[in-house]
């Protein structure tokens, strides 16, 4: 098969309840002519909203690049995220500047992939997953989200 072809919509969500606070984050990716062919919902710890939404996104670029889908767009409702990536705004907090250039260095390995702004009531499905990871997460750990 080839991967170049295969047109990819994928959407992401990172949350923290408290900022910062206990974290997770969701990644779903579809492929044209498929469905659902990858989901994930997983606990980080305590994070900021920000470092979750990055973290969301690098999860689901790694996971593009292992299956070799190198087209189409993960949608994402974090704008500052969407707009670090697009140059709009600079990456100041010095904690996302990692992630932010690491973002940036997968994206151009994988060439045809590009991230867009949706608004949140788009994101459902990402959003419930990034959720499930905080209460799963809260469950094993025994933490408090206050």
């Amino acid at each position: 098969m080839s991967s170049g072809s295969v047109q990819v919509e994928a959407w992401v969500d990172g949350g923290a309840r408290g900022n910062p606070g206990p974290a997770g984050y969701g990644v779903l990716v579809k492929l044209q002519g498929i469905g659902d062919i990858y989901q994930r919902a997983a606990w980080i710890g305590r994070t900021t909203n920000n470092q979750a939404e990055y973290r969301a996104l690098l999860h689901c670029l790694e996971v593009l690049e292992e299956m070799e889908l190198t087209e189409g767009v993960i949608h994402s409702d974090s704008e500052l995220l969407v707009k670090h990536l697009s140059g709009e705004y600079r990456v100041k907090d010095q904690k996302l500047k990692p992630l932010y250039e690491e973002a940036v260095e997968r994206l151009k390995r994988l060439g045809g992939i590009s991230v867009v702004h949706v608004r949140r009531e788009s994101n459902a499905e990402a959003d419930r997953l990034a959720n499930a990871g905080i209460d799963w997460g809260l469950a094993e750990h025994e933490e408090t989200a206050g």
